[in-house]
């Protein structure tokens, strides 16, 4: 077993969560409070996200401040490999030499070989592409497991992390449970929680987002009974059910709202205003003191016009499943 580590002398971007977890600031593009890793530091320690390929040496030095050498850390786990969560899995695995890195089996390839998944970011990021995310280097594919609907990783002395499959966000996205605590990493399944304000918001980028494989995994995470949500946007919340519930209330409302402004003719333009006039303005205002430029780049990842994008390519693809099934329907008559 490690040595116990001095908490009263951690740095700011690490906060002790009990339970040797430790939830790590990956400071994306240079910004805190977007994008939270979880180093749990038991015999087999694991890292659960990376964020970008920036946020690699800040997991790498607070890993060392946490009384581990690099080659101490046996896995490195993504719940899904959209750039925020994985983009730096290339450099960790470099940085890392001994870790397995863990990933669904629909994003393991791309992981071995980020081209097309860069290709993609690149014409949905354009220039933002290299400042908010930099750029993703391969994984040896012989490092990488690939997980299909549950797995699991050894986190010693009995203790273990469990996958489970939950698309919706994402093809290729999986929520972890530990086994030792009930902690339950929720990826982007759940939304987008700010702890400054307490406020939840759905993530529904296009071109995955499927509301109700949401449902279906929002359905399974509620079964699972976690003690405590670990969030990658961000840090730990120990109101389960409640948030859960939320997390539906919430999609359901952004929904509902995209599909009232397609209902009356409106393009994308006028259901992002209808979103930020009926959604966006119930939540509550940051605090003072709060990063603007951080606030600026979640809204970037999961503000209304990504969010609101993702949820017209799935009606429009609702739509034209609808239009296919009622011509076939007519072929047969």
């Amino acid at each position: 077993m490690h040595d116990d580590v001095d908490v009263s002398g951690l740095p700011e971007g690490i906060t002790p969560l009990g339970d040797e977890i430790y939830a790590i600031d990956t400071m994306l593009a240079g910004y805190p409070g977007v994008v939270s890793a979880y180093l749990i530091r038991t015999e087999r320690p694991c890292i659960v996200e990376v964020g970008t390929a920036g946020s690699a040496p800040v997991l790498r030095d607070a890993v060392v401040r946490l009384g581990l050498a690099p080659e101490d850390l046996a896995t490195i786990v993504v719940t899904h490999i959209h750039l925020d969560h994985a983009g730096g899995t290339g450099d960790m695995a470099a940085l890392f030499p001994n870790a397995e890195i863990v990933v669904h089996e629909r994003g393991a390839r791309h992981l071995a070989d980020p081209s097309r998944l860069m290709a993609s970011a690149k014409m949905v990021w354009g220039d933002r592409l290299e400042t908010l995310f930099g750029h993703m280097h391969p994984t040896e594919a012989a490092r990488i497991r690939s997980v299909a609907g549950t797995g699991e990783i050894d986190l010693g002395a009995g203790r273990k992390l469990v996958s489970h499959y939950a698309p919706g966000h994402a093809k290729h996205h999986m929520g972890l449970v530990d086994t030792g605590t009930g902690d339950l990493y929720v990826g982007d399944a759940l939304g987008v929680y700010n702890p400054l304000t307490g406020d939840l918001r759905p993530a529904t980028p296009p071109p995955d987002f499927d509301m109700d494989a949401c449902l279906r995994t929002l359905r399974l995470f509620g079964d699972i009974g976690a003690q405590r949500l670990m969030f990658s946007h961000f840090g730990a919340h120990d109101l389960v059910a409640e948030t859960i519930d939320r997390a539906e209330s919430e999609l359901r409302l952004w929904v509902e709202t995209v599909r009232d402004s397609r209902d009356t003719g409106g393009d994308l333009d006028h259901a992002i205003a209808m979103v930020r006039d009926k959604v966006i303005s119930r939540y509550k205002p940051l605090p003072p003191d709060a990063s603007p430029e951080a606030a600026a780049v979640l809204d970037t990842l999961s503000g209304p016009e990504a969010n609101v994008g993702g949820i017209v390519h799935w009606l429009d693809r609702l739509a034209q499943e609808q239009a296919d099934a009622g011509k076939k329907a007519e072929e047969r008559t």
